[in-house]
């Protein structure tokens, strides 16, 4: 739930153009219908929960949308050549950094309401992700190894066809290739799921039940944070850093092949985010 709150506000940079603009604007209220669907929030926490929301919107378009422009400019410049798989991770990397300084604000303002919420509404929060977790089942883990195989398969080269247009065969034989060859597994997959989601919740019981200080409940939900991307035990850390270095080493790949036509395709999308962005931006 924090990792899709705060992470909404990432996301909404990285939709269509005119999703952007719209959805952006709305951002509190989208946020606030989604966290309550979760939550249940009561008359009290509603007020506090609206508060806050506007509280990270405000000082994420004043002051953190704009460091978007500077990424999306290097990423539009870098995708005009080939490129290495590690200057990829290099921009993964600062798009992390720019999650955890949203993440980082928007847990200060969610330290307040934390201590409000009760046995019932975290109830309501476990039937919930349970539900996601059933439609997320569905997905990826029903029916033939072939079939999942393709859901997969078909998923990438959606994402790459909304920004290098359509692919030649060889590009969809290759995106083929590296879904075989990726160590990403939907068994795996449903395990971390519910390791994450196991971690929050029981970090929210516990700060339901035991006082703490803001400043401990905001160090309790950062730590959920981190390791969402990161483990605690040694093989889920490996496994996830292996995830890391083959997604940016097939993107690569598969950029490395792009004509000239599809990068300035990709050109033209990442242009247009950033000019979106300018708009948003201007007081």
């Amino acid at each position: 739930m924090i990792r899709r709150a705060a992470l909404v506000l990432v996301l909404l940079v990285l939709q269509g153009c005119s999703a952007i603009k719209l959805g952006y604007t709305q951002l509190p209220t989208l946020s606030y219908w989604w966290l309550d669907s979760a939550l249940s929030f009561t008359d009290a926490q509603s007020q506090r929960a609206k508060d806050a929301l506007d509280q990270v919107y405000r000082w994420h378009r004043g002051q953190e949308l704009g460091t978007y422009t500077d990424l999306l400019q290097r990423s539009r410049e870098l995708g005009q050549g080939t490129v290495q798989a590690s200057q990829i991770c290099v921009l993964w990397g600062d798009v992390q950094s720019r999650m955890d300084r949203s993440v980082r604000a928007a847990i200060t303002q969610a330290a307040p309401v934390v201590p409000m919420l009760g046995p019932r509404q975290l109830s309501h929060l476990a039937r919930h992700l349970e539900r996601k977790n059933e439609d997320w089942e569905k997905e990826w883990l029903q029916g033939s190894t072939q079939g999942r195989f393709e859901r997969r398969r078909d998923k990438a080269l959606e994402r790459y066809r909304s920004f290098y247009g359509d692919l030649s065969p060889q590009q969809v034989a290759l995106v083929t290739t590296q879904t075989a060859q990726s160590v990403w597994t939907a068994e795996w997959g449903r395990q971390d799921r519910l390791r994450r989601e196991q971690d929050l919740l029981s970090t929210l019981r516990q700060l339901a039940q035991n006082p703490a200080t803001p400043a401990q409940i905001e160090a309790e939900l950062y730590g959920v944070w981190q390791r969402w991307f990161m483990p605690p035990d040694e093989a889920g850390r490996t496994l996830m850093q292996q995830l890391t270095r083959q997604a940016c080493d097939h993107l690569a790949q598969l950029h490395n092949t792009t004509s000239p036509e599809q990068r300035q395709r990709m050109a033209r999308r990442l242009r247009g985010y950033e000019q979106d962005i300018r708009d948003l931006i201007q007081p």
